[in-house]
């Protein structure tokens, strides 16, 4: 029996950002892999490729050399309108800015990405009320973005990410906008559906404090990998 494929595979990928006629390798020929049930931090100074890294390996950005399957199919051999809906189908996306919409309630908030998908009205506000109880936002289905703290702010736009039950979330600098307290309660809750769910997750932080909690830290330099750790490795060097 063949071993299962990873969930994302990715290999000698490079992104190169051009302004005239200068140009910045953001990745240089990078490889990685994440399996399907894998927490993963991505860590590095500021302008290490961090965020370039999550866009090119979501397809949010295009790549100038390499190729990235996800879930079993190549990103970038996907038209634009096929690699949108595959984003839309099998990821989820939680960024440091919440991106809710104000006028929208947490339930039409979380609802969208599936009406969007075709998923009848009734079936996307069930599901959408059902995964704000699961992030524990049970008793605040029909409060607007402004009626909510950050720390549930970002609660709503976990479960929006989480809400069509992706193959992978990608999240990038989630708590950089909360403080230290309400930060925590959201590592809580990726950590506690990663273990709990199998939830696959990617994300990039800059707080050491959070990349201690990750089972996996990746660290990047000018563009590239240059460690890749799992927490026993990690705890033993502490």
């Amino acid at each position: 029996m063949n071993p299962r494929r990873p969930l994302l595979a990715a290999s000698d990928v490079r992104k190169v950002y051009r302004t005239g006629t200068v140009e910045v390798a953001a990745l240089r020929d990078l490889d990685l892999t994440v399996d399907h049930g894998e927490l993963v931090g991505v860590m590095g100074p500021s302008g290490s490729g961090k965020t370039t890294l999550l866009n090119c390996l979501s397809g949010l950005d295009d790549i100038d050399a390499g190729r990235v399957e996800v879930d079993g199919r190549d990103l970038f051999a996907m038209s634009d309108a096929e690699r949108t809906e595959h984003r839309a189908r099998a990821m989820g996306f939680v960024f440091q800015a919440f991106n809710l919409i104000p006028v929208f309630t947490a339930a039409e908030n979380v609802e969208l990405p599936l009406l969007l998908t075709g998923t009848p009205p009734h079936e996307a506000r069930a599901r959408a009320v059902g995964m704000l109880e699961r992030v524990g936002l049970g008793d605040r289905v029909t409060h607007r973005p402004s009626e909510l703290s950050g720390g549930e702010q970002q609660r709503v736009t976990i479960a929006r990410a989480l809400v069509a039950r992706p193959a992978v979330v990608w999240a990038d600098e989630p708590t950089g906008n909360l403080d230290s307290a309400m930060a925590g309660q959201v590592m809580d809750l990726l950590t506690g559906l990663n273990r709990d769910e199998g939830q696959t997750i990617v994300l990039v932080t800059h707080d050491e404090a959070i990349g201690r909690r990750l089972p996996r830290l990746v660290r990047m330099r000018d563009g590239r990998l240059v460690s890749d750790s799992l927490r026993t490795e990690l705890e033993h060097v502490d």
